[in-house]
């Protein structure tokens, strides 16, 4: 999809620095890459030990002594 947008060029100029690319694309597509992987894990982290089907770590360390993994 083809957009067009102001970006004030310190915030470019600072986010194609810090993100070590030669192309304001390339930057741009990164950080935005970021930002919705970030919001993906905010999203999973309020489910964060609430599953009551998980074994204890004591448990899967007893199942690969047995399984010899």
């Amino acid at each position: 999809m083809k957009t067009t947008i102001d970006i004030p060029d310190q915030v470019l100029r600072e986010l194609v620095t810090n993100s070590k690319s030669n192309k304001k694309k390339e930057a741009i597509l990164e950080a935005i890459k970021e930002f919705n992987q970030k919001h993906k894990l905010e999203k999973l982290s309020k489910y964060n030990g609430t599953f009551e089907g998980l074994i204890t770590k004591d448990q899967l360390l007893k199942l690969r002594k047995i399984i010899k993994v």
